[in-house]
C-alpha cells in the first residue's frame, strides 16, 4: 500500500502527521515479558513452576514430592503479595496485571493440582473426574467472585479461600499409608469435595495477616520435612 497523502484531496503536505493518541500508552506497557522482572511477578512465576512440578509428580504417583512442590506454590503466592506492596514505583497497569497473573496461577496450584493428585490417587478412574471437575470449578468460581467483589467486608472472605486447598489436602495426605489403598482414595475423594462446597458456602473466613505469616511458614516448613522424610524413607 502506498502510504503517501494524495495530492488531489487538498491536503496541507507541511502538516506533521497525527500521532496516534493510544501511542504512548502502548510504548509505556513494555514487553510482556518484561513484566516477569518485577520482584512480586517473579514470586508468583516461581510458584507457578512449584505447582507445575507438584503435577508432574502426582501425575507420576510420587505423592510426597507433589505435595511439597503445592504446598512452596502456596507459600510463594502467600508472599508476593507483601512483596508487591513493599516494592516503589509499581504503575496501576503493572499492579493489575499481577493481580490477573495472581489469579490465573493459583487456578493451577489450587485447582488443577488437587485436581490431578485426586485423579491420580484414583488410578484415573472415570468415578473420580466429577470430584476433581468439582474442586476446579469451584475454584474458578471463587476466583471470579472475588475479582469482581473483592473481600467481603475489608477484613474477610466470603468462602473457603482457594490457597486453603492445598493447607488442608496437605494434611489430608499425612493419612496416606496409614489406611489402605482404597479408602484413601474415598476418603481423600470426601474431602476434595468438601473442600469444593466450602469454597463457594457463604461463610465469612478471615483474611489472615501479620503473625499468620510466620505461622504458615512454620506450616510448610515443617510439613516438607515430614513428606521429605517420607520420600527419603519410603521405597519407591
Amino acid at each position: 500500500m502506498n502510504d503517501e497523502l494524495p495530492h488531489d484531496l487538498g491536503v496541507d503536505q507541511t502538516e506533521a502527521p497525527v500521532k496516534d493518541a493510544n501511542a504512548p500508552i502502548r510504548s509505556s506497557r513494555g514487553s510482556i515479558f518484561a513484566h516477569a522482572a518485577d520482584p512480586a511477578n517473579a514470586l508468583t512465576l516461581t510458584g507457578l513452576l512449584c505447582a507445575l512440578l507438584g503435577i508432574y509428580f502426582a501425575a507420576q504417583g510420587v505423592y510426597a514430592a507433589a505435595i511439597i512442590a503445592l504446598l512452596w506454590a502456596i507459600f510463594f503466592d502467600w508472599f508476593d503479595g507483601p512483596v508487591a506492596r513493599r516494592t516503589k514505583g509499581r504503575s496501576d497497569d503493572l499492579r493489575a496485571l499481577g493481580g490477573q497473573l495472581d489469579s490465573l496461577v493459583d487456578i493451577v496450584s489450587s485447582g488443577v493440582g488437587p485436581a490431578v493428585l485426586l485423579l491420580s490417587v484414583g488410578a484415573f478412574s472415570p468415578w473420580f473426574i466429577p470430584g476433581a471437575f468439582a474442586i476446579v470449578a469451584a475454584g474458578v468460581l471463587r476466583l471470579s467472585y472475588f475479582n469482581v467483589f473483592g473481600l467481603d467486608d475489608d477484613a474477610s472472605y466470603l468462602g473457603l479461600p482457594i490457597d486453603h486447598n492445598i493447607i488442608l489436602l496437605s494434611m489430608v495426605f499425612l493419612l496416606e499409608g496409614q489406611i489402605g489403598g482404597p479408602e484413601f482414595a474415598i476418603v481423600l475423594y470426601v474431602a476434595t469435595v468438601l473442600i469444593a462446597m466450602l469454597s463457594i458456602t457463604p461463610f465469612r473466613m478471615p483474611k489472615l495477616v501479620g503473625y499468620w505469616y510466620y505461622v504458615f511458614t512454620g506450616f510448610v516448613v515443617t510439613l516438607t520435612a515430614v513428606y521429605g522424610w517420607r520420600l527419603w524413607t519410603v521405597p519407591s
